[in-house]
């Protein structure tokens, strides 16, 4: 019984997931990734994320110019580093430790204790994506 209902957990997770990158890039006012990133990261990021939102002027550090992700890192988006900097649950901090654990932050009870992991890696996912995107 405990390995059917681990497979049903992993697909069911799988199958979830699946589904995020295609809402992540749906474009327009129903894109996720867009969404996400102007509710939780353009305060510091930006509306553009260059690193000039409202709140960059408080801050004791400067804030990254998402948009050159790539270009820092010989033309290859960084997916893997983006999505554990978004996260911060993993020990690789954004920025030294100022920028909020969005892990913690996305996680809620309400999807029971599968699911909300799965939901916040696809939150997590769709915000990169996004960045990807936006890449210059």
């Amino acid at each position: 019984m405990y390995i059917k209902s681990t497979v049903f957990a992993t697909v069911l997770s799988l199958g979830m997931v699946g589904g995020v990158p295609a809402l992540a890039q749906g474009g327009g006012d129903n894109d996720v990734g867009e969404q996400s990133f102007k509710a939780y990261c353009a305060n510091c990021h930006g509306e553009s994320a260059t690193g000039d939102g409202p709140l960059s002027k408080l801050l004791t550090v400067d804030v990254a110019d998402i948009t050159q992700l790539t270009a820092n890192n010989d033309g290859v988006f960084p997916m893997l580093d983006v999505i554990h900097v978004i996260d911060g649950r993993s020990g690789l901090r954004g920025h030294e430790g100022p920028m909020p654990v969005y892990g913690e932050y996305f996680s809620s009870d309400d999807y029971g204790p599968y699911g909300s992991e799965t939901v916040v890696r696809g939150r997590m996912l769709s915000i990169a994506l996004y960045l990807e995107s936006i890449q210059k």
